[in-house]
């Protein structure tokens, strides 16, 4: 028996040293096309740690956040690392299922002067603290046809001087060209509202927590899509939809406003076909907003946190990754370093060989610092309901909104 012993005892000890070394493995739970960053970052990360291993879960937009709102609440098939779109973040930072970056051992306030000066607030809450890191934000930019423009005899200028001198040009090029200026009456709405905000203001509540619907941005909103619709600028298309894709690709769309990721979209899938027309400009009558934006968290109940928050590092602060993600899928970076990078003065040939990364600089610069609420998502189901009676059944616009006012208060009991 002795002579079995030692190779026995070897044996153990060696399985016993490998599985101390064994690669642990974090789950990054995302969504298309945010899901794209970590693909890119897999390799590079492994350089740094090459003891972890990354797999990544990636659902469809909806069917994710549902995924993750249905974890936390349950405990179950919890990821590592989470990714959240700015419009779930409100309801997310409240749910209380996510760790609050900010307390130890993460102290992630100390990090905040590395990011753009509004993104890293929208990911706290008002009681849970700061849940999540941004990764990219989304300047808002009005991105035109140039050619339609021209072939309408109009200039950026004309076009941008005003919201109402927006629908008024908007209806000489749709009268001189087909094209329409809007894919739907409903973005200028959008836009409108999360424009020139105050810091600590929310969308859709003041820093009490109280309903601003019933509030002169709102009533103009509601007033500008109602003029846009009756001014026949806009194809009554939805975004995202396969319609509205189509209606790039055929020349009969000829603007959108939406955050300055969406460059990336026009050049990879969405109309490929026209490049070199497309321009882009600041908001009309001087507005800046944020549009879209993509954060991480690490859920409570992650296994891995450690880890974990080394991959969320990564990911929102090295600024390696952060120009790689920016370079590759056109997702603005939240960093505040990559602003002076030398590539954001470098020319972008699908639109022109503009600089427009300069434009998106300077609008990122103004942005207001906002405040997230977890019933932005009810108050936005709301206002939009407002939005289809006014459009759709030519509502008094005072009427649509103060009722949507009421409603929403009758929801959000505070």
């Amino acid at each position: 028996m002795k002579l079995f012993v030692r190779p026995l005892v070897a044996s153990l000890a060696f399985g016993l040293g490998f599985a101390a070394h064994a690669a642990t493995t974090i789950t990054v739970a995302s969504f298309p096309s945010f899901d794209e960053s970590v693909k890119l970052a897999i390799p590079l990360y492994k350089k740094l740690h090459p003891d972890v291993e990354i797999k990544l879960v990636s659902l469809a937009f909806n069917d994710h956040h549902n995924a993750m709102t249905t974890a936390l609440a349950t405990g179950s098939n919890v990821p590592d690392v989470m990714g959240i779109e700015i419009g779930y973040m409100g309801k997310f930072a409240e749910s209380g299922g996510l760790e609050d970056l900010n307390q130890a051992p993460y102290n992630a306030q100390q990090f905040k002067p590395k990011f753009l000066r509004f993104a890293f607030p929208q990911g706290a809450g008002a009681v849970a603290g700061q849940v999540a890191i941004p990764a990219d934000v989304g300047p808002g930019t009005l991105f035109y046809r140039k050619d339609i423009l021209d072939k309408a005899g109009v200039t950026e200028a004309q076009l941008t001087k005003s919201w109402d001198d927006f629908i008024k040009t908007s209806k000489i090029i749709k009268e001189k060209t087909g094209a329409y200026m809007l894919a739907n009456a409903g973005d200028i709405f959008s836009i409108y509202i999360r424009s020139n905000l105050k810091d600590g203001e929310g969308v859709f509540f003041d820093k009490n927590g109280q309903s601003m619907l019933n509030t002169p941005r709102f009533k103009r909103a509601l007033e500008l899509a109602r003029d846009a619709r009756k001014a026949g600028i806009d194809g009554k298309i939805g975004t995202w939809s396969s319609e509205w894709s189509e209606a790039f690709k055929r020349n009969q769309l000829a603007s959108q406003m939406m955050g300055a990721w969406l460059a990336g979209h026009f050049e990879t899938w969405l109309a490929p076909n026209t490049k070199g027309l497309w321009r882009a400009s600041q908001l009309p009558e001087g507005a800046f907003s944020s549009w879209g934006g993509s954060f991480y968290a690490i859920p409570k109940k992650a296994e891995h946190k450690k880890e974990a928050w080394e991959f969320v590092k990564f990911m929102t602060m090295n600024k390696e990754m952060q120009l790689l993600a920016y370079k590759k899928m056109g997702a603005y970076p939240a960093s505040a370093e990559v602003q002076n990078d030398p590539f954001m003065n470098e020319p972008v040939e699908f639109l022109g060989g503009q600089k427009a990364r300069l434009l998106w600089k300077t609008a990122a610069g103004k942005i207001p610092a906002i405040d997230v609420d977890k019933y932005d998502n009810v108050a936005l189901e709301i206002v939009g309901a407002a939005l289809d009676d006014v459009l759709e059944d030519d509502k008094d616009v005072d009427k649509a909104i103060a009722e949507a006012d009421a409603k929403l208060k009758r929801r959000v009991r505070r």
